[in-house]
């Protein structure tokens, strides 16, 4: 375990306030923990006054987390959770396991990353900013111009999820909610973790590729204000209704949309359910977006999505007589959510056991698995690994 005085005053007492702060606890509360008074603890707290070691373990314990992940030198100590409480929504209980859900997988790639001397590049554009002008607008030029920026060109989007995370280096998380969350995405932003956004892996693909379009149109609009998308969400303020628009025009930009739409539709007199599935297919976005894409871009009249919705929808069957097997796509995230922790969060743990950076009890506590299911992902892992031939050795 790190000693004591390893760290300054004032980091350990920046550590003590976010997690005090993470399991929402008053600073009286903690005071009377470790006998002393209110003014006291702020003293601590601000690195005005060291605390000793008794202290630290009583408030520790009283926190919920490890006197040694407190005091470890490389952990990572994140207030992702108190700057999303500041939103009023943050109060339902399901967004709270949302937030602190995000909040500990940052902590623990972002401090995995750092044992292991990784370096996680950034090709961040930069912050368009939405205070003048038509939001609409603003939206539709800002997602035309990071398509540009990024060179895409103008049509569909086969990986919106990868593009994400290694064209622009956010730090993208999809892992399973509660069965009745209605949570579908977070978004925030800071200065030293950079983007993070988490996806509801529970809903499905398509579904999450529109939740992660709408949370890009938060990081390039305004990145600095954190957010939470909910299922059926009525997008009433300026941030919402850019995000959204922005989603919509980074999925489907209106140029090349229109020109495929009408492309489809040549020789019809009608729009059609068949004539849905597919544009909504080759765009790789839900058969609900692409209707409601249509309507706003005024190529069909406004309230087609609503009589589909009353007249039987446009379902999973009718796109399979469609597509056929292609009406059903490969959806590997569903089954890396299933798993205690993702593959690479996986992979990096190992590689910080193999080298005695971490032990396994570290390991456990910080992606926060029982150590049972630690000790058998390590196990896989060294199976694994069994070939010893210098073939497979990485070229460094």
């Amino acid at each position: 375990m790190a000693d004591l005085n390893d760290l300054t005053a004032q980091e350990i007492g920046r550590r003590l306030r976010l997690a005090r702060e993470n399991v929402k606890i008053r600073q009286d509360e903690a005071a009377k923990v470790i006998g002393m008074s209110r003014p006291t603890l702020v003293s601590i707290e601000k690195g005005d006054r060291r605390v000793r070691i008794q202290e630290l373990q009583a408030l520790a314990n009283h926190y919920g987390v490890s006197v040694n992940a407190l005091l470890r030198r490389e952990a990572v100590h994140t207030d992702l959770v108190p700057r999303f409480r500041r939103l009023r929504e943050t109060e339902e209980d399901h967004t709270g396991e949302a937030v602190k859900l995000l909040n500990d997988l940052v902590k623990a790639e972002v401090e995995l990353e750092n044992i292991l001397g990784i370096e996680r590049p950034k090709n961040y554009p930069p912050e368009r900013g939405i205070n003048d002008g038509d939001v609409i607008e603003l939206a539709e030029s800002h997602a035309q111009g990071l398509r540009d920026w990024l060179g895409l060109g103008s049509g569909p989007i086969a990986d919106i999820f990868t593009l994400m995370e290694l064209d622009l280096g956010i730090r993208l998380y999809q892992r399973r909610l509660s069965s009745k969350s209605k949570v579908a995405g977070l978004f925030t932003f800071d200065q030293n973790l950079g983007a993070c956004i988490l996806l509801n892996a529970n809903h499905p693909w398509e579904r999450r590729v529109q939740s992660a379009a709408h949370e890009l149109g938060h990081f390039i609009g305004t990145r600095q204000a954190p957010e939470v998308l909910e299922e059926n969400e009525q997008f009433l303020s300026r941030e919402e209704r850019y995000a959204n628009a922005f989603g919509r025009a980074f999925l489907t930009p209106r140029k090349s949309f229109e020109q495929a739409f009408r492309q489809l539709i040549a020789g019809s007199d009608s729009l059609t359910r068949r004539h849905v599935i597919l544009l909504a297919h080759q765009h790789n976005i839900s058969r609900e977006a692409c209707v409601r894409r249509l309507e706003e871009l005024g190529l069909v009249k406004k309230g087609i999505w609503a009589w589909f919705e009353a007249n039987g929808g446009i379902t999973n069957a009718q796109a399979r007589d469609v597509l056929g097997n292609a009406a059903t796509k490969a959806d590997p995230i569903k089954d890396d959510a299933d798993q205690p922790v993702s593959h690479r969060m996986g992979l990096m743990a190992y590689a910080a056991w193999k080298r005695e950076l971490m032990s396994e009890g570290q390991l456990a506590e910080l992606l926060n698995i029982r150590r049972l299911d630690l000790r058998a992902l390590l196990d896989q892992f060294e199976l694994e690994e069994s070939e010893t031939d210098d073939l497979f050795k990485l070229p460094r």
